[in-house]
């Protein structure tokens, strides 16, 4: 499981913008997940060798009793599934009861807090944060989030005592192939998995929000070993009530990361709604191998088919490598066929692919369709190798590759896909540019080069 982070304080002290930093993006809903209330959204960070996911919450706001306990009630969910807090506090209006209560509360729970001050951008402002070791949590950590000054030094302590990831559940538990049926509630995902394992292992039940929790359940066909993870169905924002349906959110988010392969339920009857297409993008930004499910399909007219069929195409065109099966969970219509895609996936997202054969292919699409020029410059494509699995990464070597546009990269992914016949999973491409042996260097030049060089000069003025 990878860590969680939350970001915790008042209204208006830079919690989404410290988010949008960390998430390299400009949008603080950026992982606006269905099933998340509208004060929390879920980010994922990458930093060098560090990947965590990070929850920004909604304001605590202050009233005549006190703290707003509805409001800190939203922000204990965040709480509750996090390693770490960081406590956001406003150097400009300076220490207030809000903080203090705010501080009181997060140090009964136990967990680590940094306490960040934020808006630290006037020399002046870095002397207020000395009071804020009122707050008993420890040394003030002084940053401006907008103008990223002290926020690497801040990661760089708050990352070293991060947990390290660990997996759910050890390799005796979850042996083999691990898939995560993963959707929106009463999609029908606990009944794939008692259709998959042929007996009644989990609960169903017509209401949503039945499955709580993640369950792992090992188990054998045909001699081989598989793990299928039953999920928590996620919720559309405003329709979570129950705080343990809350924490269902980042356990879902984990068993995607811990899956080699992601089954995604849709109800076809409902089509595809904005919160899949949320949820999808996660899972391709994951790396996962995918199916996508069309629950429920045996009870449409074809008119509602074809309709389905033209929603996807339309809502989901990034997802064009994943495999669509239409299927009843409940009456086991085309079930039997998703194990055999799911080997066929597996081994596609981890299979060995040499240097040369990249390389190859490679060289042939630059000659089918050059890179652009950039400043007067051709974009050289070198040579490329593997660089991973779950999913492929390929890594492309040449000069300028920082400026490849996304139009060209997508190009090649296509291109590396069908000549290499992968199917069902994402392949990501790393480039790496050469760095220039003369740079830095200054070209000491040669007795006859000077001589040279004085010539041009004085023809220069003479002309």
């Amino acid at each position: 499981m990878l860590p969680v982070v939350a970001l915790v304080g008042r209204p208006n002290v830079g919690k989404s913008t410290l988010f949008n930093y960390l998430t390299r993006t400009r949008d603080a809903l950026v992982a606006d997940f269905p099933g998340l209330t509208r004060d929390r959204q879920y980010g994922r960070v990458r930093r060098g060798q560090k990947d965590y996911f990070v929850v920004d919450t909604g304001g605590i706001v202050e009233t005549e009793l006190g703290i707003d306990e509805q409001a800190m009630r939203q922000v204990s969910y965040a709480v509750e599934e996090a390693d770490l807090i960081l406590l956001l506090v406003d150097a400009r209006h300076g220490l207030n009861a809000g903080d203090e209560a705010i501080a009181e509360r997060l140090r009964k729970t136990g967990k680590p807090v940094f306490l960040v001050v934020n808006k630290i951008d006037r020399a002046d402002l870095a002397v207020i944060a000395g009071e804020f070791y009122a707050l008993g949590l420890g040394e003030p950590h002084p940053i401006s989030a907008s103008h990223a000054i002290g926020v690497d030094t801040l990661l760089d302590e708050l990352e070293a005592k991060l947990p390290a990831p660990e997996a759910p559940e050890s390799e005796e538990k979850s042996p083999g192939i691990r898939i995560a049926v993963v959707g929106r509630p009463n999609v029908g995902k606990s009944t794939l998995v008692n259709r998959i394992l042929g007996e009644d292992r989990v609960v169903v039940y017509d209401q949503p929000g039945t499955t709580r929790d993640s369950v792992y359940i090992p188990f054998e066909r045909h001699g081989k070993v598989y793990t299928l993870i039953d999920t928590a169905g996620i919720r559309r924002r405003g329709r979570v009530s129950e705080a343990i349906e809350k924490f269902s959110v980042i356990k879902a988010l984990q068993a995607i990361e811990t899956a080699h392969v992601v089954i995604f339920l849709i109800d076809a009857r409902e089509g595809v709604t904005d919160q899949d297409a949320n949820l999808l993008g996660m899972v391709l930004e994951i790396g996962r191998g995918l199916i996508i499910g069309l629950n429920k399909w045996d009870g449409l007219d074809p008119d509602q088919k074809d309709q389905v069929r033209r929603q996807i195409d339309l809502k989901l065109p990034f997802l064009d490598f994943a495999e669509k099966h239409y299927i009843s969970a409940l009456h086991g219509t085309g079930v039997g066929h998703l194990l055999d895609a799911v080997e066929a996936i597996y081994e596609a997202s981890t299979r060995d692919l040499s240097a040369s054969r990249l390389t190859k292919i490679l060289q042939d699409a630059v000659v089918a369709h050059q890179p652009p020029l950039v400043r007067g410059r051709r974009i050289k494509l070198k040579y490329a190798h593997q660089g991973g699995q779950i999913p492929p990464v390929i890594v492309i070597h040449g000069n300028q590759t920082e400026e490849i546009p996304g139009a060209y990269k997508r190009y090649l992914i296509n291109t590396f896909r069908d000549a290499l016949d992968i199917q069902g999973t994402p392949i990501k491409l790393e480039f790496r540019s050469s760095e220039n042996p003369f740079k830095g260097k200054r070209n000491i030049l040669s007795a006859r080069q000077v001589r040279k060089r004085r010539r041009l000069i004085r023809h220069k003025k003479k002309s």
